[in-house]
């Protein structure tokens, strides 16, 4: 279904490149690990996940990913080393951008408005931002929002 007016949608053609498509929760927290360690076995995977899941569901999201072009994998003995294709910033950007386009009709202001009101920005937070656009400079997660927790 199509998140922005309810109705089913075709089935979509696989994807040339990471950026034609997005990320499901579950396949968001797999990669969310493997970008944290930088590569890893189903298993390593699995026992990172702060979601119990099944072996074999967290090797089939694997094989999605793969199959997405998100992750590659090498032989490791009889297990199969996975690793990020994609850099985290750039699923973040390419995932905020879907955003502001289908759930913000293309307003990054919507957007800011959005989070403002629904969420717990500190004044101190909305002062520094204001700089920044002021100065014309971009905010990085790393250096400038508190981290959170992986979506479970």
């Amino acid at each position: 279904m199509s998140i922005v007016d309810g109705l089913p949608t075709a089935a979509p053609t696989p994807p040339m490149s990471p950026q034609d498509t997005s990320l499901g929760e579950r396949e968001l927290d797999v990669m969310a690990v493997l970008w944290e360690i930088g590569s890893g076995t189903v298993q390593e995977v699995k026992d990172q996940l702060g979601v119990p899941l099944a072996y074999t569901t967290v090797l089939t999201i694997m094989r999605n990913l793969e199959g997405k072009k998100f992750v590659t994998r090498e032989e490791e003995g009889r297990a199969h080393r996975y690793f990020p294709r994609v850099q985290q910033k750039t699923a973040q950007r390419n995932a905020l951008s879907r955003l502001v386009s289908e759930l913000f009709h293309g307003s990054p202001s919507a957007l800011l408005a959005h989070l403002v009101d629904n969420h717990d920005v500190t004044s101190e937070e909305l002062q520094s931002l204001a700089k920044q656009v002021q100065q014309g400079k971009k905010t990085t997660p790393e250096t400038k929002a508190p981290k959170r927790g992986r979506a479970k």
